[in-house]
């Protein structure tokens, strides 16, 4: 590896373990704001309920700030800095000021259509009796605003992304869970939930109070992860013009790549998504304080697959598997997206394969001993971490058994991250939109019919294998498009990798069959158990990388490349 390339491999690696860091901390962070959530509100119906309408304005940040408009975006401002002007002329800073602008429009359009419609649904839906479906569309509607502020949060972070300031982005999310912590906390206490509440009509009205402050903190959170930003932003010279013209040729070459990525871009998040409304759709309802188990369709009665609760719990089991990629994976796509940019406009793309080549290895170093990993500690994590407060026994295992299957695929989930930004990087958007339907059609297609049968653990299944397929579709593509990624190379490191996680897996299962595992069923046990687990896996797999020669944790631990 020559010496620039090398020094810009420990770069992005070095920039992935920044944001990794940061992201570990928001994702600790998150994942204490859900132990706390679980307590207090177990996966009730109010839970159930502000768990799914969260995802709407999740939806748009993930395809608008995060997908469609950022990953259009990144790629022209990054190759428009670099000439100091876009293909059409305009200089790079008003690019950046002119597309916020064109942002912030369709936010607010999109806020206002959206709170226009779920009023229409409140009034139509007044004289039901159904208080899950009321409480959706009355959480939405306070929420629905944290889509403007969301939005333009990660459209703000991927201009800091291509200035190589990661630190911000990476730290704003931190703000949320430490809003929802604060208010959950605070408002149990001053409500008099304590957790192991019977869900009376008076806890679900509390819980329901409660809910509604979480709403509210949420929006203020919103302003917070806009305000951490603009430090950053102003030391790099952006300054928000709300008279630069937005509508310019590179603004609508922007929007030509957005069309398709509304889709494709947030792929991941997008089935994260549907799964949860796919959830919420099957599941059992309360109408007068009974549950609902039955619909009709077609004229014949038909029995609810997912019981009470199922999106809560899908999410928390989502929680689980998206952990390690918020980690690392997330990280490393992050990273290397603005260098994969760069590189592609090169002529023979030889650095871009190079350099998309080291992120496939990265991605997999982490994703097959993370997928593996979280297979064989799903049961005990699950109910060390849930198991508690309103969140009973029976809930755990559901959650445990879907988090094995979603577990089953974190390989695919971060080499799709990094795959898609290689796609993107070439203004190939039109690949990823035709894979993201083929996921979701294969998700549903694998997820539905098996609910009858497996419960909601049918969703995670599906989610793992239609990501699996379009990974393995994706890349093959991708390396007939590029004349080849050096299959010899890759598949000796990957190679080296699969060994190192078969033994781990064999290892770390062989020793829960010795007299020394604890195989009781207390907290302490829990403990004992993860790790024992944890701490073998990871003595084996990176003992064994190290001795057949896979050094990427040695390049992580690099200094930053200065040059």
């Amino acid at each position: 590896m020559s010496e620039p390339t090398e020094n810009a491999h420990r770069s992005f690696l070095s920039h992935a373990k920044l944001i990794g860091g940061l992201t570990l901390l928001s994702r600790l962070m998150g994942l204490a704001r859900d132990v706390v959530a679980s307590h207090v509100f177990g996966v009730g119906i109010v839970a159930t309920a502000f768990s799914v309408a969260f995802t709407v304005p999740n939806l748009f940040r993930r395809l608008l700030g995060e997908g469609a408009l950022s990953a259009a975006f990144i790629p022209l401002y990054a190759q428009a800095e670099k000439r100091s002007k876009t293909d059409t002329g305009e200089s790079a800073a008003d690019f950046a000021s002119g597309s916020f602008n064109l942002l912030l429009l369709i936010l607010i359009g999109i806020t206002l259509i959206g709170e226009a419609i779920l009023g229409w649904m409140l009034w139509a839906d007044r004289d039901s009796a159904r208080l899950d479906r009321r409480l959706l569309l009355q959480f939405t509607a306070v929420m629905l605003p944290y889509v403007l502020l969301v939005c333009s949060g990660a459209f703000l972070s991927a201009i800091l992304q291509v200035h190589k300031r990661f630190g911000p982005p990476a730290f704003a999310p931190v703000l949320l869970n430490v809003c929802h912590i604060g208010v959950v906390a605070v408002g149990a206490w001053f409500l008099g939930l304590r957790g192991r509440d019977q869900q009376t009509d008076t806890v679900i009205a509390l819980q329901t109070t409660l809910a509604f402050w979480l709403a509210i903190g949420v929006l203020v959170a919103g302003v917070l992860q806009v305000a951490v930003l603009w430090p950053a932003l102003r030391a790099i010279g952006f300054r928000f013009n709300p008279r630069i013209a937005f509508w310019t040729p590179a603004a609508k070459q922007m929007l030509r790549l957005a069309a398709p990525l509304a889709l494709a871009a947030g792929v991941l998040q997008l089935s994260v998504v549907i799964d949860e409304f796919v959830g919420w759709v099957f599941m059992q309802g309360m109408k007068d304080g009974s549950p609902v188990e039955t619909f009709s369709l077609f004229g014949h009665v038909f029995r609810y697959p997912l019981a009470l609760g199922a999106p809560r719990r899908i999410d928390l089991a989502q929680l689980l598997y998206q952990f390690p990629l918020g980690i690392f994976a997330t990280a490393l796509a992050t990273a290397i997206f603005p260098k994969l940019s760069a590189d592609a406009l090169e002529p023979g793309h030889e650095n871009f394969k190079r350099t998309l080549r080291q992120g496939i290895e990265a991605a997999l170093w982490e994703g097959l001993p993370a997928s593996v990993g979280l297979m064989l500690v799903c049961v005990p994590i699950t109910k060390l971490l849930f198991q508690h407060g309103n969140t009973t026994p029976d809930d755990a295992v559901l959650i445990a058994r879907s988090a094995f299957y979603f577990a089953g695929g974190i390989w695919a989930f971060s080499l799709l991250l990094v795959i898609n930004r290689a796609y993107y990087a070439l203004h190939d958007t039109v690949t990823p939109l035709w894979a993201s339907v083929l996921n979701i059609v294969l998700n549903i297609a694998v997820e539905l019919p098996l609910m009858w049968w497996m419960g909601e653990s049918a969703i995670a299944l599906g989610t793992m294998v239609s990501f699996i397929v379009q990974a393995m579709v994706m890349l093959y593509l991708l390396n007939r498009r590029l004349g080849g990624l050096g299959a010899g190379q890759l598949g000796k490191t990957v190679g080296k990798m699969l060994i190192a996680t078969l033994a781990m897996g064999l290892v770390v299962w062989a020793i829960t069959l010795t007299p020394i595992y604890p195989n009781s069923d207390t907290r302490q046990a829990w403990i004992m158990q993860l790790v024992i687990q944890v701490g073998l896996a990871v003595a084996v797999y990176f003992g064994l990388c190290q001795w057949l020669g896979v050094n990427l944790l040695s390049q992580l631990r690099r200094p930053k490349f200065r040059g």
